[in-house]
Order: structure tokens, then sequence, then C-alpha cells
């Protein structure tokens, strides 16, 4: 029978082999971690060397500028230049390597064109890949763009190197460029009533996105496509305590003609009631029950003379005193 401090000391005893027992596997195992770490560190340490071989395939800009000064200096203007100072993306994101690919063997080649990526000989998907794997987060809709499904390349508008608008690096400058596509487009605005484009007063870029939006017609995107118009055209933009529901429903088209029309006020017909009476007439009562007067169409004889419908209904965008746009 053990004696009460002989009890003690066998307690003390067992707790002390069972702590050794847990503490030297912990250490064994942190030891084993910080092997693996060191390992892991030592891969790291390794890793740059597997990438020194690409590096060595590209030679840097200024070795480019020995043969194309003419080329480099124009290019050193642009926006692109700033490419040089992407330290963290690595030679093959800066400078002329950035865009034409490792120049090495174009180099030891004594310029040989077979090695080197040169846009003019290579089809327009091709050299849009390569402007999209930096522009692609400023236009990320151009492949799904009618531009893009009709093969226009980057390069059809945009030149780096022989740019004659130094803003976005255009070919020409708007509205000749697109022009060059949409010719029928010129001859709109050439008409008698026209948005202010031939005379520089606006370009096609503030309307439309040649990139590609979700809208037809390449239009630029917002929550009201009426905000394309009304940014200009304020005085309709609303909104009104009685609104019109064809701007609404169908937008600023149903009426007018963007581009250009014979017709004052961009109209989309020359005599202002007839444009009314597409909608507000008896033959389309049961289409617009609420574009009619009780009578089933204007109050007054239109097929006689009259004045225009504007002269009473003067607020006819919306109006926030009378239902009828009296004023």
């Amino acid at each position: 029978m053990l004696m009460p401090g002989s009890l003690k000391i066998s307690r003390i005893v067992l707790f002390s082999v069972l702590c050794l027992c847990f503490i030297f596997p912990a250490r064994g195992q942190t030891g084993k971690q910080a092997a693996s770490k060191n390992a892991e560190s030592g891969q790291a340490a390794n890793a740059p060397a597997t990438s020194a071989p690409d590096d060595a395939k590209y030679v840097g800009s200024e070795t480019c500028k020995t043969c194309h000064e003419d080329l480099y200096n124009a290019w050193e203007k642009t926006p692109h230049q700033k490419t040089l100072l992407d330290t963290k993306g690595g030679p093959s994101h800066q400078g002329c390597e950035g865009c034409h690919g490792p120049g090495a063997d174009h180099v030891n080649g004594g310029g040989d064109k077979s090695k080197i990526f040169i846009f003019e000989k290579t089809a327009a998907k091709e050299n849009d890949k390569r402007c999209l794997t930096c522009h692609a987060g400023a236009h990320p809709n151009f492949e799904r763009s009618p531009h893009g499904h009709a093969n226009v390349g980057c390069a059809d508008c945009h030149s780096v190197h022989k740019f004659k608008i130094e803003t976005n690096l255009l070919k020409t400058s708007q509205p000749d460029l697109c022009y060059s596509c949409h010719t029928e487009m010129k001859a709109a605005f050439s008409q008698p009533f026209h948005h202010k484009v031939d005379e520089g007063l606006m370009t096609c870029s503030d309307c439309h996105d040649p990139h590609g939006t979700f809208q037809g017609k390449q239009l630029r995107t917002t929550a009201d496509q009426n905000t394309i118009c009304t940014r200009c055209h304020t005085e309709t933009a609303g909104p009104f305590v009685f609104e019109h529901p064809v701007v609404k429903a169908e937008g600023c088209v149903s009426c007018h003609s963007p581009h250009g029309s014979p017709n004052a006020r961009l109209l989309n017909v020359s005599n202002v009631n007839t444009l009314c009476l597409q909608c507000h007439s008896a033959t389309n009562l049961k289409a617009f029950p609420n574009a009619v007067s009780e009578q089933g169409g204007p109050v007054h004889n239109q097929a006689a003379q009259y004045t225009p419908c504007t002269n009473c209904h003067s607020q006819i965008h919306g109006s926030n005193a009378t239902y009828n746009f009296f004023r």
C-alpha cells in the first residue's frame, strides 16, 4: 500500500512522462513543417531562373530605336510610351515588344520580318487580340459589337505610329473617319436641318460607342436611353407630372431623325399635324384609347387648314401643369 507521499511522487512522475510524450512529437512535426517551408522558399527562389530564358528573348525598345528611329520618336509621344514604366508586367508588357512580341530573333536575323509580329500583315482578329490584352477592360464588348462582327479591326481606325489625331490615336478626324464606311450618314448630315457634326461642334462618338454597347446602333448605354439626347436638350428631360407616353415608350426617334432631316426640328415628316395623327386619330382609337378625344379623334377637323397642334399643345414633351400639354 502506497503512502500518501509516495502516491504524490508517482503522480508527478506520470505527469512528466506524459508531457515528454506530447512535446517531442510536436517538435518533430514543427521541424518537418519548417523544412517543408524552407524547401518551398528554395523553389520560389529558383523560380525566376525558369523564366529567365523567356526574358532573354526581349531586347528592349532602345534596341528597336536603332533601326526604327522615326517610328520610335512618334510612338514616344503617345500614351503607349507609359508602358516603359510598367515594371510589374515585365518586358512582355513594355515598349515596342509589348505589342510586337519578343524581338531577339528579329534582331539576330538581321531584321527578318518573319521573326516579329507585324500588324499590317496579320488578320484583324489577331491584331485585336493583341490590343485587347491591355484594352479589354475599357472595351469589353468590342468582339460582340457590329464592328467586331464585320471584321473591322482596331487598326482600321487607330494607328499607333501614323496617327493624324493624337486623341485616341485616330487615323483621321471624325466624322471623316466614320464616313469612310458609313457613307449614307454623310448625306444625312448634309440635309438642311442636322446636328452640327460637320461643323465640328459634335462628333459621332458623342452618341455612339464604336467599340460596342448593349444597345442597337452602338448607342452609348444609359439607364434612360433618352439621356443621349436630353444631356444637350435639357428642357425635354423631365420628369414631368404629365408625361407624353410615346417619349418614354419609343424615345425621341419616334418623332425626330437624329442625324438630319429636310424638316425643321429634325422631324420625321414635314407637317406637324400629320406626325401627331399617326397616333392621335380615330383609326387608332383601339390601339391608343387615351390618345384621342371622346369623339374618337382630334376635336378639330384636320381635313381643313388649321394651325399646327403644337400651337396649343406647346409642351408636347411633357407638362407639369396640364394633362393635355397646353402649358
